[in-house]
């Protein structure tokens, strides 16, 4: 088999050393523009995991490295003249230039063809007389471009400057530091790789570094290889705090944005991408080497294991992409985080560390005890004590510490967010009701939010959903609650909508569509004459005698609420309903004062809020749900959602149910692990107004950590709670929490502990005759001074 390798850094030399092992006759050449002792960065840092994989695969490359890895297990963040260190992390990191010696000494010894200082020929070429071509060209790879109709690449240039340096200062451990200065926050991503020198990167967001003046030193064309002097010299006074007399040392180094590469396909035909020309993921959380490195070990074994060249490609594409997506997921919002750095200064020191800590939600409060429970128990300590929680006396999990939500005190942090049910008969509430809230009310929560309740007939989504227009309804509700209060103290809320173009459909089918109910419906009303899709009718727009009669039914049904029993009102702003039809550019194409600018937009919502602030009780809490992102091109972007919020908290609204999308049927979701809580956290951070995040919360572990990091005041766990409506109780209970805040049904108390099951009640031999230590939670890279001779 001949192969082709275009680009010789980490990824493509150690994928030519890997697939020569696997298949000595094998023909490889590697081409290299640049020459070998040429290399760009400087530190390289290993997980575990990653080394774990190199040791198995090439134990002569692994045993090069290890003998040179600068290791520690610190995380330090420098941050309002404080240091807070947590432990237990584990790090390995080695000079990019000796690793790429390592690598090419073996590729050497194993005979294959690296020809540096020449350039590849183009791909097409290659591909014509080769077996298999491997383009490892890098984040700018010209073999991706050759081919941009085939891989479909998607480059998302970010909005943060930054430059990677290295210093002559050794620092001990893992360091982010976090500069406030007069032009802005700056912020520092900095670790050791030898005995002299470590990795220092510069990153600060595009308003500030203008303020700073760097603009005026990076306005020129620089020389490939060049250094931006200037502003190295700028970064070395201001962050001369932090440099303690050292300097910063340069290698082509100036101001870049980082680009994140995604691809539709990494393969066509007889070429493969590899590393940082298939994907990055941002800097923050990782090496791209890393990633790059466990590609080549991935494409090398897929070429072995498969009889043919197409069949190992997809092979490797298919085994790789879900690890990289899952990475990428991570460095997107380690990246945002680092982005809007600003939204958290604000924060106190162990609770800044613990929000900067847990920023791409890979580590977590139970993540971070079982490292350093010294570290998180600070933290956990601070935030109960701004709680109000004895924690001399009480070890409350975050998650179960009381919340001051309106007028109302909930006990807990967890909130039941609405469920559309579609058992209401007539729109009155049935048997089904009243089972789903009150099972959900015994179950722990704080807060239990019945769903999609319309405030008129036609205002109803699908014939299933309940109402709250009619006396009948008034008195079914009552019904519920009269029954919920005689069982618990959970606070009860219900959710008020008009449906608008998304009303008068069928319940969901089995594939989960809603289909419009055709003649057997009800008149539409919306912002705009808009259908929902090509298959759906078009609903009239909605005149000024509408909304005053919609805002009288909003208001008749708010009184109904209170009368009726439940503690909290949510108004339903979001997934395309009535006043989400207003909210949104795609959705509102009015030329009238409702229509245009977002403070046009959200003139009516605010009067329907303003008139039901007007008439629900002041010691009850009133909370609206907002769809803060419409997941499709020319929706509602941040600066309006963050302005919507500032106007809904001053109309009379005690909370944000921070939702996002179903505004328009061509969205494009990015669903994953609480995929929708950046949108709360934004809110909570920049507006100030307390939020309840959702969307794939589904551990005790997030809602704790999401908690503990002030991204959100309370986490609406849905479809968890619905597997499982005793949710937060078994929460309690795996967390050996006994408190207050989550009360067993004196008739279930049999049930709060795990059942025995089968060989639950093994007790495990000693099979050691001496344990061994355990590793130390701190450990600092302490490099030893070389001896002076005498």
């Amino acid at each position: 088999m001949r192969v082709a390798v275009i680009g010789g850094g980490p990824g493509g030399l150690y994928f030519s050393a890997l697939a020569k092992q696997l298949s000595p006759h094998g023909e490889i050449t590697v081409w290299e523009r640049n020459a070998a002792d040429d290399t760009f960065g400087f530190g390289v840092v290993f997980s575990d995991e990653t080394l774990d994989g190199i040791a198995q695969a090439d134990p002569e490359i692994y045993r090069a490295m290890s003998a040179e890895f600068a290791r520690w297990s610190d995380i330090d963040v420098r941050y309002k003249g404080q240091v807070l260190t947590s432990g237990g992390h584990g790090f390995a990191a080695l000079g990019r230039k000796r690793l790429l010696q390592i690598l090419q000494e073996r590729c050497a010894a194993l005979g294959v063809d690296v020809r540096y200082r020449t350039q590849a020929p183009p791909a097409a070429e290659l591909a014509a007389s080769y077996d298999l071509v491997v383009a490892s060209d890098g984040v700018r790879s010209q073999t991706r471009s050759a081919f941009a109709d085939r891989f479909g690449p998607d480059l998302d240039e970010r909005h943060c400057r930054y430059m990677w340096l290295a210093t002559d200062k050794v620092f001990e451990a893992f360091t982010f530091i976090v500069a406030e200065r007069d032009f802005g926050t700056m912020q520092i991503h900095a670790y050791p790789f030898d005995d002299t020198r470590s990795t220092f990167i510069v990153e600060i967001d595009e308003d500030s570094w203008r303020r700073a003046g760097f603009d005026t030193f990076a306005a020129r064309d620089f020389t490939p290889g060049a250094n931006d002097e200037d502003s190295i010299r700028r970064c070395e006074e201001i962050l001369a705090d932090h440099l303690d007399g050292h300097r910063l040392i340069p290698n082509g180094s100036k101001w870049i944005r980082f680009t994140t590469v995604r691809n539709k396909t990494w393969r066509h035909e007889n070429v493969v991408l590899l590393g940082d020309a298939a994907h990055t993921a941002h800097f923050s959380i990782g090496s791209g080497t890393k990633l790059a490195m466990e590609d080549a070990l991935a494409l090398a074994a897929c070429l072995h294991e498969h009889p043919d060249v197409p069949s190992a490609l997809a092979a490797y594409e298919a085994e790789r992409r879900p690890v990289v997506e899952s990475t990428q997921r991570a460095a997107q919002a380690s990246l945002e985080w680092f982005e809007n750095v600003g939204r958290y200064t604000g924060q106190e020191p162990p609770q800044f560390a613990f929000n900067l800590l847990t920023r791409s939600r890979r580590v977590t409060y139970d993540n971070l005890r079982v490292r350093d429970r010294a570290f998180t128990d600070a933290v956990d300590t601070r935030h109960a004590e701004r709680t109000a929680i004895d924690v001399r006396a009480d070890s409350t999990p975050p998650m179960f510490r009381p919340f001051q939500l309106g007028g109302m005190r909930l006990r807990n942090r967890v909130v039941v967010p609405p469920t559309a049910l579609y058992a209401a008969q007539g729109g009155v509430p049935g048997d089904f009701d009243l089972v789903h809230l009150s099972t959900q009310a015994l179950g722990g929560s704080a807060l239990v939010i019945a769903g999609m309740t319309a405030v008129s007939a036609d205002g109803r989504a699908t014939p299933g959903c309940p109402g709250l227009y009619t006396d009948e309804q008034e008195a079914a509700w009552r019904r519920i609650t009269d029954f919920v209060r005689r069982q618990s103290d959970t606070c009860l809320g219900i959710q008020l909508t008009h449906a608008g173009r998304r009303a008068a459909t069928s319940t969901p089918r089995a594939d989960g569509r809603c289909v419009p109910l055709g003649d057997n419906g009800w008149p539409l009303v919306a912002a705009s004459a808009l259908p929902w899709d090509t298959g759906s009718a078009t609903p009239r727009e909605a005149t000024r005698a509408d909304m005053d009669a919609i805002t009288q039914d909003f208001v008749t049904a708010a009184r109904r609420a209170d009368r009726a029993g439940f503690d909290v009102l949510e108004l339903h702003y979001a997934h395309g309903h009535l006043m989400s039809s207003f909210l949104s550019p795609l959705t509102n194409r009015r030329t009238d004062a409702y229509g245009g600018s977002l403070a046009n937009r959200m003139r009516f919502p605010l009067e329907v809020l303003r008139a039901v602030r007007a008439v629900y009780p002041f010691g009850k809490a009133l909370i609206v749900r907002i769809s803060a992102t419409d997941w499709a091109d020319g929706g509602i972007g941040e600066a309006e959602v963050v302005e919507l919020c500032r106007a809904l908290a001053d109309a009379g609204a005690d909370a944000m149910d921070v939702s996002t999308g179903e505004v328009v049927s061509h969205e494009q979701p990015r669903y994953g692990r609480s995929y929708q809580t950046p949108y709360a956290d934004l809110i909570r951070n920049t507006v100030g107004v307390p939020v309840i995040a959702v969307g794939a919360i589904s551990t005790y572990d997030d809602v704790n950590s999401l908690i503990l990091a002030g991204r959100a005041d309370l986490c609406g766990v849905g479809r968890a709670q619905l597997h499982d409506p005793l949710w937060t109780l078994h929460a309690a209970a795996a967390q050996q929490y006994t408190g207050p805040a989550a009360p067993w049904p004196a008739s279930w108390k049999a049930g709060s502990g795990r059942p025995p099951g089968a060989r639950t009640d093994r007790v495990p031999p000693r099979l050691q005759l001496l344990r061994d230590d355990p590793a130390p939670v701190h450990q600092r890279w302490l490099p030893q001074p070389a001896a002076t001779a005498v």
